[in-house]
């Protein structure tokens, strides 16, 4: 992710906190298409995987991403609730309730937002919405 120093301060808007709950991720779906991102995104970076690059790319796009999406996609599908990923329906709640108990307790304006380091929503996306809601000051929550 790019550093983008965008101003976007809104003058008849008062400055705000944010609050960005991030996790690892989880494919959209339990299909293999969906999988097959995931992991094209997951193992494409080189903190995950310490390889040389060149190498393990076309490891990766001639022989994982062909083969592992399908098999991935049907351990998935075995945890899949009808809400979808659990560990996204459970952010998501975990998110909802965050922002309920700070409305309650915190003065002033304070928004959650909820990432995924790999796949949606995105870090980036989440930062973009905290920056238009006027966030001057983020607290971070891996």
């Amino acid at each position: 992710m790019k550093y983008t120093s965008k101003a976007k301060f809104a003058h008849d808007q008062a400055p705000s906190t944010g609050v960005l709950l991030v996790n690892l991720g989880t494919p959209e779906a339990a299909t293999a298409s969906a999988v097959r991102r995931y992991l094209a995104e997951f193992l494409a970076d080189p903190r995950v995987v310490e390889f040389p690059r060149l190498l393990w790319r076309m490891v990766l796009h001639g022989v994982i991403l062909r083969i592992r999406p399908g098999h991935v996609a049907r351990a998935y599908a075995k945890v899949w609730t009808p809400q979808g990923s659990p560990l996204m329906v459970i952010s998501q709640a975990i998110s909802k309730k965050l922002q309920s108990l700070v409305n309650q307790s915190l003065p002033g304006p304070v928004h959650v937002e909820l990432a995924m380091r790999y796949g949606n929503p995105s870090i980036a996306n989440a930062l973009e919405n905290l920056r238009n809601k006027n966030v001057e000051r983020l607290l971070i929550l891996p």
